[in-house]
């Protein structure tokens, strides 16, 4: 599985304004925008981007993952704060 794949599962379930992902074969590491982000909790959101990837965390394929979650408001205000990943 390469960073293209992992971009696709979460794309394709999500509506996002922006996605940033860094995976060294084990680890994955994502960064996820969007105004949907903005009245969940902070476990919901965990979740919202860990159920793209489950199937393959339950096949081994991603043995961890690292998630954060923003606002588009909230990007504007931190990303130089948060990148690269």
């Amino acid at each position: 599985m390469d960073v293209d794949q992992i971009k696709a599962l979460i794309n394709d379930a999500l509506s996002l304004d922006e996605l940033h992902v860094s995976f060294d074969g084990s680890q994955c590491k994502v960064i996820a925008v969007s105004d949907i982000f903005a009245e969940m909790s902070r476990v919901k959101k965990q979740q919202t981007i860990f159920a793209p990837l489950s199937e393959s965390i339950k096949e081994g394929t991603i043995h961890a993952v690292s998630i954060k979650t923003f606002t588009t408001e909230q990007w504007q205000r931190d990303k130089m704060f948060n990148l690269p990943i």
